[in-house]
């Protein structure tokens, strides 16, 4: 690989990848460097001239010189420096021009390997840098491939320049859900890493998140910040329960969520495969917030604990399954919604106390 060439690469690198030709200049004059002193052990000053107008790289090695040399890595006698210009004189820095030919051997061998291990890196830093920017919200990806060993699924997320491979694993994917390759699907952009192999971007479809986001894709009023998505609990695939709230008295917070018809939430369960969704409202009354929370079942009371976030709500009898849910699902969410403690008695209870 000639200089010449290398100029040309990394205008290509630059016009289709994006990527700076002066990053790339730099990471290709540190492996020359780096290769020069592989072979030539003890000189240390080497530099590297670059000549954008004339595409070319020189490359020197600088030392001082001196009366008598006692390191021939960094020194050079007054009469050999003398033999490169008359002008020089002790104390000076002389630059030794390396030889055409085994300057050309070393940028033949590391200009193209530079070239491709700066293009990792540089897409790299563009992938970190791009999706460090879409944290938390949601992207389209398209199923690339399923590994039939672990299950995990590597989906093409982004287009042109700013795509990149990321890895939906089993433990992020809702059960019961199947993919297909070549099938769209909205994930949920959980962090970005910086890893020895690269950016490596984390995303998820069980995250609650993701209900979030699709719910201001949906809803105007909570994209533009009229109704409020206050607290969020959710079981992948199966229930999702949302708290609600707006500061504005003639906007319905729920009604909103719901949309006519329930076209607004159909859309969104329709996205998750069928994963129902209680939007509830919330309040700045614990009782009232954790009676909402455990709807579809009627409340007839909510004792809140004087210390601690834990209260008892007691419930008709005929609601007492339909409060606790199967297998507990529609107490649990509820607690973990209004993060309280929630100790669910049925009304005969309370009678028997007063007994």
């Amino acid at each position: 690989m000639k200089c010449e060439e290398i100029f040309i690469a990394l205008e290509m690198l630059e016009k289709e990848r994006g990527i700076s030709q002066d990053f790339m200049k730099d990471k290709i004059v540190q492996a020359l460097i780096k290769a020069y002193r592989h072979d030539h052990p003890g000189e240390e000053n080497v530099v590297v001239d670059v000549n954008d107008e004339k595409r070319d790289l020189k490359m020197y090695v600088e030392k001082e010189v001196v009366d008598e040399v006692e390191n021939p890595g960094t020194q050079i006698s007054l009469e050999d420096a003398r033999a490169i210009s008359a002008r020089l004189g002790v104390g000076d820095t002389a630059r030794l021009a390396v030889d055409s030919m085994e300057f050309g051997r070393i940028a033949a061998g590391t200009g193209k390997q530079v070239i491709v291990q700066g293009l990792r890196e540089a897409e790299s830093g563009m992938v970190y840098e791009e999706y460090t920017s879409k944290q938390h919200e949601i992207l389209t990806g398209v199923v690339t491939r399923i590994d039939p060993r672990s299950g995990a699924v590597s989906l093409r997320v982004g287009s042109g320049t700013e795509s990149t491979e990321a890895l939906l694993t089993v433990g992020e994917q809702v059960k019961g859900e199947t993919l297909v390759e070549g099938q769209h699907v909205k994930v949920y952009l959980v962090d970005v890493r910086r890893t020895t192999r690269g950016a490596q971007v984390v995303i998820s479809r069980t995250h609650p998140g993701l209900v979030k986001r699709l719910f201001e894709l949906e809803v105007p009023e909570i994209f533009d910040g009229t109704v409020e998505v206050r607290s969020i609990a959710r079981e992948a695939g199966n229930r999702t329960k949302m708290a609600v709230w707006s500061n504005d008295e003639n906007v319905d917070p729920i009604g909103a969520c719901v949309g006519p018809k329930g076209q607004r939430v159909g859309n969104i369960v329709d996205e998750l495969r069928g994963e129902k969704i209680d939007i509830i409202k919330y309040s700045e009354d614990p009782a009232e917030f954790i009676a909402s929370a455990l709807a579809p079942a009627d409340v007839v009371s909510v004792t809140v604990a004087e210390e601690g976030k834990a209260c008892r709500v007691i419930v008709p009898d005929d609601q007492l399954s339909l409060a606790i849910g199967k297998e507990g699902q529609n107490a649990r969410l509820a607690a973990r919604l209004t993060g309280y403690k929630i100790d669910i008695k049925p009304e005969s209870y309370r009678e028997e106390l007063a007994e």
